[in-house]
C-alpha cells in the first residue's frame, strides 16, 4: 500500500526530489530508498545516532559499576532491573507523544537524560549506590521516550513505501553500535573508569538534543478526543496493536515468540558451560549476531517489497527457531554459525513487524502504539527469563532450548498464514491523513 508523500519543511526534499534541494526530479517508482536521501533524514539519523550512542554505552556498565562499588552482585542485578522498570511507563509515554510536539518531547527527554548522568561524577562510596539507581531510571526511560516517539516522525517524514528503509537503516546503525559499544565502554571503564563514559554519555545525549532543536519537520497535529477517557485513550495503542487486521496476527505471534526466547536468555551461559566454553565468550558470539544483524538491516527492506511483510516475519522467525536447535548439542561450528543466523532471523522479522505497525497505525496513534509494541517487545521476555532461571536448577537446559525451539518453529509455521492486507482490508481511519497544521517549530 502506498500512501501519499508526507510534505516536510526546512531543508526536506519534497516527493520525487531525491537531491534534496527543492526541484522536483524522477520520481523512481521502484526506489523507496529516495526518501533516505533528503538531508532532513539524514539530519535526523545523526541525532538518532547520537541519542543511541548515550543510551547504549552505560546500559552493562551501570550494573557493573554497582557490583565492584558495593561488593554485591544482588545489586548489580538490581541495577538490570531498574533498567527495564521505565517499560511500564511506555502507555502514558505513548499517549503524551501522540498530544506534542514529538519533536519537542525528544529534545526534552535528551536534556532529562543528560541532567541526569550529571551526579555519577561524585559517587565514588558504596553508599552513594542510590545516585546511580536514581540515574539509572532516567537514563532508561529515555530510550522509551525516543521509542513512543521516533514511528510517528518516520510516518511523517517517509511514505509507507519507504519505512521498511528506514527501519533497515535505523537498524543497521543500532546493531553496530550494540556490538561495539559495550566491548569499547568496558575496555574503558577497566583502564580508567566510568567518568569518560558518563561524560560521553552526557555529550551524546547534548549533541541528539541540539539536532532534533535545530531541525525542522512538519508534524502531523490532532485534535483532543474528548469522547475518550483518559484509560481508555491511554490504552488504544494496545487494542490497535492486537486487534488491526494482519499486524494483530503478527503481534499475538510476536508475543509467543519474545516470551519464548527469554527462555534461552536464562540459561545461556549453561548452554556455553556445555560446550566447555567460558562465560567471556558470550561478548563474542553476541558480535557475531550483531554483524549478521546488521546485514538483515540492509537486506530486508527488499525482502518486504519482494515477499511482503507477514511472510518475511514469519521466515525470520523460522530461521531463529532454526537457530536454536544446535544449542542442544555441544558441536561447536554449528553453534557459531546459528548465531548468524539468529542475529539475522530475528533482526528480520523485528524490522518486518515494525514496518507493518508503523503502515497499519494512522498518525494520530503512532506514539501509544510504537510505546505498546516497545512493552511487547520486552516485557515478556524478562519474566520468562526470571522463570527460566528458576527452572534451570530444576530441568536440564537442553529440554528448555528444545521447549523454545519447538515453540519458535512452530510460532513461524502459524505465521506464514498471514497474508498482507489490501487496501480494502483496512479501515478508512487507517489510511487517511490528517490535514497538515502549521510547523510546529513555530
Amino acid at each position: 500500500m502506498t500512501a501519499p508523500a508526507r510534505p516536510v519543511s526546512g531543508d526536506a526534499a519534497a516527493p520525487g526530489d531525491p537531491t534534496g534541494v527543492g526541484q522536483p526530479g524522477p520520481l523512481l517508482p521502484d526506489d523507496p530508498a529516495r526518501y533516505l536521501r533528503t538531508p532532513v533524514f539524514r539530519t535526523l539519523v545523526v541525532g538518532w545516532t547520537l541519542a543511541n550512542v548515550a543510551d547504549s554505552l552505560l546500559t552493562l556498565l551501570m550494573a557493573v559499576w554497582v557490583a565492584d562499588l558495593t561488593g554485591s552482585n544482588a545489586l548489580g542485578g538490581m541495577t538490570f532491573a531498574l533498567l527495564g522498570l521505565p517499560a511500564l511507563a511506555s502507555p502514558f509515554l505513548g499517549h503524551l507523544a501522540d498530544r506534542v510536539s514529538r519533536r519537542w518531547m525528544l529534545v526534552i527527554a535528551y536534556v532529562a537524560g543528560a541532567l541526569g548522568l550529571v551526579p555519577l561524577f561524585w559517587v565514588t562510596r558504596p553508599d552513594q549506590v542510590w545516585i546511580i539507581f536514581a540515574s539509572t531510571l532516567v537514563y532508561s526511560a529515555v530510550a522509551y521516550v525516543t521509542g513512543a516517539c521516533q514511528s510517528g516522525i518516520l510516518k511523517d517524514l517517509v511514505p509507507d513505501e519507504a519505512l521498511g528503509h528506514a527501519n533497515g537503516r535505523l537498524s543497521m546503525i543500532d546493531q553496530v553500535l550494540r556490538v561495539a559499544l559495550p566491548m569499547l565502554g568496558a575496555a574503558v571503564y577497566a583502564l580508567v573508569g566510568v567518568v569518560p563514559l558518563v561524560t560521553v554519555a552526557i555529550a551524546g545525549f547534548v549533541g541528539a538534543a541540539v539536532v532534533f532543536c535545530l531541525v525542522r519537520v512538519r508534524e502531523s497535529r490532532f485534535e483532543e478526543e474528548t469522547r475518550e477517557s483518559y484509560l481508555a485513550a491511554t490504552t488504544a495503542g494496545f487494542r490497535h496493536l492486537f486487534g488491526t487486521a494482519v499486524l494483530g496476527g503478527m503481534t499475538w505471534n510476536a508475543v509467543i515468540v519474545f516470551a519464548s526466547v527469554g527462555l534461552v536468555n536464562a540459561v545461556v551461559f549453561a548452554v556455553l558451560d556445555g560446550l566447555g566454553l567460558p562465560a567471556a565468550w558470550l561478548g563474542p558470539l553476541t558480535v557475531l549476531q550483531g554483524v549478521a544483524g546488521f546485514v538483515a538491516g540492509a537486506v530486508t527492506p527488499r525482502l518486504m517489497l519482494r515477499f511482503g511483510r507477514p511472510r518475511v516475519y514469519a521466515l525470520g522467525i523460522i530461521a531463529g527457531g532454526l537457530a536454536l536447535v544446535p544449542l542442544m548439542f555441544g558441536w561447536m561450528i554449528p553453534v557459531v554459525a546459528s548465531q548468524a543466523l539468529l542475529g539475522f532471523g530475528v533482526t528480520a522479522a523485528v524490522i518486518a513487524w515494525t514496518t507493518e505497525r508503523q503502515v497499519r497505525t494512522p498518525d494520530r496513534l503512532q506514539g501509544r502504539v510504537a510505546a505498546a509494541g516497545h512493552l511487547v517487545n520486552n516485557l515478556p521476555g524478562t519474566m520468562v527469563t526470571a522463570i527460566g532461571a528458576g527452572l534451570l536448577a530444576f530441568v536440564d537446559y537442553r529440554v528448555l532450548v528444545l521447549a523454545n525451539a519447538v515453540v519458535v518453529i512452530g510460532a513461524g509455521l502459524a505465521a506464514l498464514r498471514l497474508r498482507d492486507a489490501t487496501t480494502s482490508d483496512v479501515s478508512d481511519a487507517e489510511v487517511t491523513r490528517v490535514t497538515w497544521a502549521s510547523d510546529t517549530s513555530g
